[in-house]
């Protein structure tokens, strides 16, 4: 089967576009493709601002130092523990609803969801 050409992209928000709203075998032979390992690839990350209560925020300093990390490393940490419990509990009730019974394993969450370390 002849395999259209890839387009060239001026950026990856236009090539996000376009493989977003075209089908990857009409350019790719999936068949021949070779696993990759990425050992490097870090998640992207991006700064925010967020305003605590200064309570929070001294409980917050304490744990890490007694943990021997950064504040921010250890609410990253909590946050995405938190995220991955309410996913995994919206998966839940998802497939409860969609008519698995609750005792059913449901598929498995994308491994993105876990990205983040535990310490």
């Amino acid at each position: 089967m002849n395999r259209k050409p890839i387009p060239t992209f001026k950026n990856e928000d236009e090539e996000r576009e376009f493989w977003a709203t075209n089908d990857s075998t009409e350019f790719l032979d999936w068949s021949k493709a070779k696993r990759a390992i990425f050992p490097n690839l870090k998640p992207s990350t991006k700064s925010i601002s967020l305003r605590l209560p200064e309570s929070i925020l001294v409980g917050l300093k304490m744990l890490a130092n007694k943990r021997d990390v950064p504040y921010q490393s250890l609410l990253k940490v909590f946050l995405a523990e938190k995220v991955e419990e309410e996913l995994r509990h919206q998966h839940l009730k998802t497939a409860i609803w969609m008519g698995a019974s609750p005792g059913v394993r449901c598929a498995p969450l994308p491994s993105s969801v876990g990205m983040m370390p535990r310490q």
